[in-house]
């Protein structure tokens, strides 16, 4: 059974006069084991990214940079917003979701992953998309 999307909040250690950090840990947040990590960056802001489903891959993302609005779209049609806005704010994107993602000027979008990159995991045709059960 597919999990649901969720949004996390990760744990911020510091000040303002030096700064920040937030991690995540393995069975703390992060409910699988992370086989691949990535960034995407220098998005320019009139682009819409993602426009893909992943038939296995669950991922935690991250905005550690700027402001990135994801939009989750689950089989049934059901449409799910969320905008990350701070560092130490995320969401869980379990396999099955088909996701359009927009990107502020200079966010930088992290990504946990479960899976190391396999291209017959992606669903890149939403048609496809709506007719798998």
């Amino acid at each position: 059974m597919t999990q649901q999307p969720s949004e996390i909040t990760f744990k911020s250690i510091g000040r303002p006069d030096i700064g920040y950090i937030s991690v995540a840990e393995y069975q703390d947040l992060i409910p699988f084991e992370i086989k691949r990590v990535y960034w995407t960056y220098f998005t320019p802001n009139h682009i819409i990214r993602g426009n893909h489903a992943h038939k296995s891959l669950k991922q935690i993302i991250v905005a550690v940079s700027g402001i990135i609005e994801f939009e989750l779209e689950d089989k049934k049609g059901n449409i799910t917003s969320y905008t990350l806005d701070s560092p130490e704010k995320g969401i869980f994107v379990p396999e099955g979701y088909w996701r359009t993602i927009k990107f502020s000027h200079n966010a930088v979008l992290l990504c946990l992953a479960s899976e190391s990159y396999k291209e017959d995991d992606y669903i890149r045709d939403y048609d496809e998309f709506k007719r798998i059960k």
